[in-house]
């Protein structure tokens, strides 16, 4: 398995690469994780079963477009294959370390630069992606709040109610959800769609994003998540206004956008979310 790996990695980058060393690194629960180094160059390398090379290879499609636009550090993808038995995606290594208050501020400034990075006309991305293990449908549409509305909560509540957990009358939250969105028309931005803490480090004081699941739409959703499961400093927000200011009503929106990653979380984990996910769809309801 690790003489293939090797293998794409040399053909991949043009230069001839041997595994000196091999490290596990402790992680996300989806994926097995390591460092491999030939004793000069070291690279970061996931594994998982070989069914699940499409993750793997959305992933690597997120990445390249992120890093295409240069606003911010992300790890550099090198190669995704198989071996007989699995699948793997191999990244350029980067070595975390602490951050400061300026660091914070420059990361929300990269963040909007990435977010103005693109412009485009419709919502959505070239292909559907995954959202953890979850797909994340991602056909493109000219309305945001139909876009968001079907796809995202529609499409999870489907998911969950075929494993039997029901949180109401699907076509009637989806409706309620484009009624609230209905005169909002963000700019299709660039995203990385799963913004928490765990999904960023720094890197010599850089930030770093890294396990996108990126696609073309309001930038609001990337902020809201960022103040779902444990906020980041203030500074953060501070840095990213001062390059472009959310817009009004941003609070009443971030609770329906923050709705779709509950939901996920439901799918993902079950019962210990379902009932923060509930008053979210209650708040999100009854406004």
């Amino acid at each position: 398995m690790w003489q293939i790996i090797a293998s794409q990695i040399s053909e991949a980058t043009g230069t001839d690469f041997s595994i000196f060393d091999k490290k596990p690194l402790a992680g996300g629960d989806i994926n097995q994780a390591f460092r491999i180094t030939d004793g000069y160059k070291s690279y970061f390398v996931k594994l998982n079963d070989r069914a699940k090379l499409d993750m793997f290879r959305c992933e690597w499609n997120s990445l390249e477009h992120l890093y295409r636009t240069q606003t911010l550090q992300i790890p550099q993808p090198i190669c995704c294959g198989t071996t007989p038995t699995i699948s793997f995606l191999v990244l350029e290594y980067l070595e975390f370390g602490p951050a400061d208050e300026q660091d914070w501020h420059m990361l929300g400034r990269q963040l909007a630069h990435l977010h103005l990075s693109h412009n485009q006309p419709v919502y959505g991305w070239d292909e559907d992606n995954f959202l953890g293990t979850c797909v994340q449908p991602n056909a493109w549409h000219k309305k945001w709040s139909t876009f968001f509305a079907e796809q995202r909560i529609g499409w999870q509540l489907k998911l969950l109610e075929e494993k039997g957990i029901r949180f109401g009358d699907i076509e009637e939250i989806i409706g309620a959800i484009k009624m609230r969105l209905a005169n909002h028309h963000p700019r299709a931005a660039l995203l990385h769609g799963d913004l928490w803490r765990g999904n960023l480090a720094f890197c010599d004081h850089a930030g770093v994003l890294f396990d996108p699941a990126s696609y073309f739409g309001d930038r609001e959703t990337d902020i809201a998540m960022s103040e779902l499961f444990g906020q980041f400093p203030q500074v953060f927000y501070r840095g990213y206004e001062a390059v472009w200011p959310l817009e009004e009503g941003y609070t009443e929106r971030r609770e329906i956008y923050n709705l779709y990653h509950l939901l996920n979380h439901v799918n993902h984990f079950g019962e210990p979310y379902v009932e923060q996910a509930k008053d979210c769809l209650y708040h999100v309801i009854a406004h």
